[in-house]
């Protein structure tokens, strides 16, 4: 098993692959006391030791990461890891192709919202009004 240091580089490096420099730069520069050992890990615990392992490509952490998002309900990391899927190699239509399996599987309220926000989403990409 890598050591912290290894995990935090890796998962650092694999969080700005995906998520983008603006947004890592932008959630360190807000971390303080409070909540600067969640950051460390988020980046350790999720990116350094989940998104890095080899078996599933990022296309599809990043399907299976948007499914549960969606069920889950959490909109903003929903709407982040949407607009992730530039760096990821996920297409619109596997957004939509996830989002009917969270409406089969979680239900057809919570993949009404997550369509709601997919649509936002891709209509600020396209305006390039982004967050």
């Amino acid at each position: 098993m890598a050591d912290d240091d290894t995990r935090y580089e890796a998962g650092m490096a694999i969080r700005r692959k995906v998520l983008g420099d603006a947004h890592v730069d932008r959630a360190g520069a807000q971390a303080g006391d409070l909540d600067r050992d969640f950051q460390t890990f988020i980046a350790e615990g999720v990116w350094g030791s989940v998104w890095t392992r080899p078996h599933f490509s990022l296309r599809e952490r990043s399907i299976v990461t948007i499914a549960l998002l969606a069920a889950l309900g959490h909109d903003d990391e929903l709407a982040l890891h949407i607009r992730a899927t530039r760096n990821t190699g996920a297409t619109v239509d596997d957004v939509r192709e996830t989002l009917l399996h969270v409406a089969a599987y979680a239900g057809v309220p919570a993949a009404n919202h997550a369509f709601k926000i997919a649509r936002t989403v891709y209509a600020e990409i396209a305006d390039g009004a982004e967050r």
